[in-house]
């Protein structure tokens, strides 16, 4: 039987005061001294581990194998619903919000869910009119990088995207949708 409170944390592996670790430069509190030591690489920008395809480098172990993975196209995480498969664990959990139908972010202005927080940053961007894509040959700008890289097909006189039935070529998907509603 466990006779304080204290001896219940450490039972159950709770950090207490007396257990807890601080960092002396931010002040975070962690359970584990290899923790807090993992932590202060951040306040010295120490980098322990390099590529030696790229020679970039990382503080922290996870990071480095994590970067490795996009040189080897190695997918380790898979979806269980449709077997899909994905480099990172955070990018496997956003694609399973497809099936679920999550949408955990939420626009303060409007109202209007998001199941990813790029598209809610994309989103706010209708509030404030930012359009952060700017075109170096018309100077036009754009609130997205795929629209700015739709654009500029017009100046390079590209198009990729092509009629089946008669081969007539367009700059943009849309353009080739409204083009196959004459067939």
């Amino acid at each position: 039987m466990v006779s304080n409170k204290s001896s219940l944390n450490v039972e159950l592996g709770t950090p207490t005061t007396e257990t807890a670790f601080s960092c002396d430069v931010c002040c975070q509190i962690f359970s584990r001294k290899s923790h807090l030591k993992e932590h202060l690489v951040i306040h010295t920008n120490e980098k322990f581990f390099s590529c030696d395809v790229c020679s970039k480098s990382f503080s922290y172990k996870s990071s480095f194998n994590r970067h490795l993975r996009t040189h080897t196209n190695e997918k380790p995480f898979f979806c269980i619903l449709c077997n899909k498969k994905f480099a990172q664990k955070c990018t496997l959990k956003e694609h399973f919000r497809t099936h679920t139908s999550e949408k955990p972010f939420s626009c303060e202005l409007c109202h209007k869910d998001f199941s990813h927080k790029s598209s809610l940053n994309v989103h706010l961007r209708t509030h404030t009119n930012e359009k952060p894509f700017y075109c170096d040959i018309c100077h036009k700008n754009f609130s997205r990088k795929s629209h700015l890289k739709g654009h500029l097909a017009i100046h390079t006189n590209e198009k990729p995207f092509s009629c089946t039935v008669c081969s007539k070529s367009f700059y943009n998907r849309s353009r080739l949708s409204r083009h196959l509603q004459i067939h």
